[in-house]
Formats: structure tokens, C-alpha cells, sequence
């Protein structure tokens, strides 16, 4: 397994805002003869996350995203192990399952603890110091920051939520990753728009959020989990592989970016605040 770092993106902005995408690689790094199928491999990523959010290039934002898998490295885990969500299902830095509970591995193949280590090193670390590199050059510009982390995750996941997930998830680690008044005005947004829309709810944010954010150095991080019928056509229940996933259609996808535009416009809008 080899990195060049070519699998890792970034568009450098100069606003006050930086947009992660952590989950929206499909490259199973060479793994294909270990897993069960590259199907179910690929199964959980944020599908096209990066044409989602294609308009905050006209914001001056600075984009990281990998091609990498969440197979391969969740880049969104606590490397130490610890669970974002104790007592919850969840799935590891190195995941052996799917959301829904398939195992991703022909049994005996799973990652050893070397190889882990290995895959940190190569795609984790990087991405990582890419993310602190981007934010201290926007805080030397700007003063204050805001890190929005961008997620999606299909409607109806049983395994891992009942029912079925409001449209905006909004995580700030319970409040201690970004001010109140951006957390207000996002889900204010949310809201307006007519769609659910929930604060701290069943996604609180992931290690991105929670290991960026830091609101008295005036660097505010926020993670966003899209429900994807928002801007794909859906269908409730189990996926398959002949159905999953539907493609990106830009038609059903405009008035779920109109309100990202607008809540983009005020994370950079929060940044020129005094609250």
C-alpha cells in the first residue's frame, strides 16, 4: 500500500472558511481481493459531497477532501480508539463493518494492528496536517475561522438510528466546538428552509469537529450530516447494489444547496462579527 499524496485534495481560499471532506473518497487503496465486495466497501462513503458543495468555490472557501475510502481510514475517528459515541453502534478508524452491520472483510483478512498503524501514517496524519496547515493560514489572514466538516449518510440507517433522520445534523461537540450565535444561525437557517432540522442530535460531530474546534482561539468548527434524500432521489429501506447509489441529480439537489449557500454565507458572515 503506497501514498503519494496524490489522494489528497486541496483548494486553497482565501475567506474565512474552510470545508472538509472526509468521507467522500470511493479509492479502496488495492484492498479489492480482501474485501467482501468493493460495493459494500463503498457503500457508506458521502456520496458526491464534493458536487454538493461545487458553489463554495465561489465563496473563496479552501476545500480538503481525500479520495481514500472510509474502508481504508476513517479520517473522522479518534485515532486513539476512544468511541466518538459511547454505548452506541459505530464503526472503527479501520472499519471491519458496514453502518449496517455487514462485515467489510473475507474472514481472516480484517487490518492487523501494523497495518493500521501503516494506514494512519500514510493517509490519516497527512490529512490531518493538512487540515491544522489550512486553518493556520486562514487564522493568520483573518483572526477568527470557521471549519465546516461535510457529511451525508442515507436516511434510514436501523443499525444506527431509529426512524427516520432529520434532514440537517448539526454537530458542535454538545457546544464546545464552536460560539453559540453560529450554531444559532445555522440552524436557524435549517429550519427555515421547512426541513428537520436537529442541534447536537444523534451526530454530535466527529474527530474533525471535535479536535479543531476550539472557540476561545477564535476557531470554530461545526460538522453538517445530511440526510441524502435532501439531494438524491431515495429510496426508504434497505439499499442494494443495484439501487445504491442513485445518481446525483441536480435538479432535486438546488433547494437543498440554496440553503448550504446561505449557511455558508454565514459561517463566513460570522467570522466579520463581534459575538
Amino acid at each position: 500500500m503506497s501514498s503519494k499524496e496524490d489522494w489528497l485534495h486541496v483548494q486553497q481560499g482565501s475567506a474565512p472558511l474552510l470545508l472538509s471532506m472526509p468521507h467522500a473518497g470511493t479509492d479502496l487503496r488495492g484492498l479489492e481481493g480482501r474485501l467482501q465486495s468493493a460495493w459494500l466497501a463503498r457503500k457508506d462513503a458521502d456520496w458526491y459531497v464534493p458536487q454538493l458543495y461545487d458553489f463554495a468555490s465561489e465563496l473563496d472557501a479552501t476545500i480538503v477532501r481525500t479520495d481514500i475510502s472510509r474502508t481504508v481510514i476513517d479520517v473522522n475517528r479518534d485515532p486513539s480508539g476512544q468511541s466518538l459515541y459511547p454505548g452506541q453502534a459505530t464503526t472503527e478508524l479501520c472499519p471491519t463493518t458496514t453502518f449496517d452491520g455487514e462485515p467489510l472483510y473475507a474472514a481472516g483478512t480484517e487490518p492487523t494492528a501494523s497495518e493500521i498503524t501503516e494506514r494512519r501514517a500514510l493517509y490519516f496524519d497527512p490529512y490531518h496536517a493538512r487540515l491544522r496547515s489550512e486553518v493556520a493560514r486562514l487564522l493568520k489572514q483573518h483572526g477568527r475561522v470557521v471549519v465546516y466538516d461535510c457529511h451525508s449518510i442515507r436516511s434510514e440507517v436501523p443499525r444506527l438510528f431509529e426512524g427516520l433522520l432529520p434532514q440537517f445534523n448539526i454537530g458542535t461537540n454538545s457546544g464546545k466546538s464552536c460560539a453559540p450565535a453560529l450554531a444559532s444561525v445555522v440552524l436557524d437557517t435549517c429550519k427555515a428552509s421547512g426541513a428537520s432540522a436537529v442541534l447536537n442530535g444523534r451526530f454530535k460531530g466527529g474527530y474533525i469537529t471535535r479536535s479543531l474546534g476550539a472557540p476561545e482561539t477564535n476557531l470554530h468548527a461545526i460538522q453538517m450530516e445530511l440526510a441524502t434524500r435532501g439531494y438524491l432521489r431515495e429510496k426508504p429501506g434497505p439499499v442494494s447494489k443495484q439501487d445504491w447509489p442513485p445518481d446525483y441529480d441536480p435538479v432535486h439537489a438546488e433547494p437543498l444547496r440554496d440553503v448550504l449557500r446561505a449557511i455558508l454565507k454565514h459561517c463566513i458572515a460570522f467570522t466579520h462579527s463581534q459575538t
